[in-house]
């Protein structure tokens, strides 16, 4: 709301910004049919910080349903993984995909 002071010179609240905390993504590891079930063991555990046994829970999702939810991070973390992802299959020749999205 305007606030004028008499002398011709207007005022204007000023509109207080609130940012916006990110959100959390999902981050999907997809199912491919040249990506070999123990590499994608290797990347839960090095990235993900998966125990053995929940990387293989969670490969074994992948293989059947293809895809599965490897963790819940903000958006740079979650976009961070992805990335590293996407560079350690490449330099070991495999099309692994990471997908992140909204929760």
């Amino acid at each position: 709301m305007p606030l004028n002071r008499g002398n011709g010179l207007v005022l204007l609240d000023k509109k207080e910004e609130k940012l916006k905390e990110p959100g959390e993504c999902r981050v999907i590891l997809l199912n491919d049919n040249y990506t070999t079930m123990e590499f994608v063991v290797e990347i839960l555990m090095l990235i993900f910080h998966k125990q053995f046994e929940d990387a293989n829970r969670i490969m074994m999702d992948i293989h059947r349903k293809g895809r599965g939810t490897v963790g819940v991070y903000s958006w740079d973390i979650a976009q961070t993984k992805a990335e590293q992802v996407h560079d350690i299959a490449r330099e070991n020749e495999y099309p692994l995909k990471c997908v992140v999205e909204p929760v």
